[in-house]
């Protein structure tokens, strides 16, 4: 009975090791980042040094980038290189990172509170609060509603 699990697991990890093989790719190195990527890295995080990329290839070859930096923000990267995802943990996403109405509206209604992680999506943004709220807002910037509050 061992035997036969120890052979299953095995099966399973090398099935798994193959397919993980297929569509993700690491690297550490800039350069295989799309341009406008590389350029928002140089922008608004030229100082912090890149931990991580993960290169994820999709089935109709599309591919998306996750950025991890060694202070521990992540940001994703559509495949062309437009940030869609920006968590700084407990920092503050840096200033030109999304609509400057986002971050007036906070400012003037969560008074000592800072955007510590938004995320743009095909017709909104999110944005996470320091204080654990989340908070839906247009393209504009337009407040629209709390999407959460921990």
């Amino acid at each position: 009975m061992k035997k036969i699990m120890l052979a299953l697991v095995a099966i399973v990890m090398s099935v798994w090791s193959v397919s993980a093989g297929l569509g993700d790719k690491y690297t550490i190195n800039r350069d295989g980042l799309p341009e406008e990527a590389r350029e928002f890295l140089d922008t608004h995080f030229p100082k912090a040094k890149v931990g991580m990329i993960k290169i994820d290839k999709h089935l109709l070859k599309k591919t998306d980038y996750d950025v991890k930096l060694v202070n521990g923000t992540k940001i994703e990267f559509s495949n062309k290189g437009k940030w869609t995802s920006v968590d700084c943990q407990t920092k503050e996403v840096p200033e030109g990172i999304g609509p400057k109405a986002i971050r007036t509206y906070v400012n003037k209604n969560f008074a000592g509170v800072k955007v510590v992680a938004l995320t743009k999506k095909a017709t909104s943004y999110e944005a996470r609060l320091s204080d654990g709220v989340t908070l839906k807002f247009n393209l504009l910037g337009q407040f629209k509603s709390v999407v959460s509050a921990d």
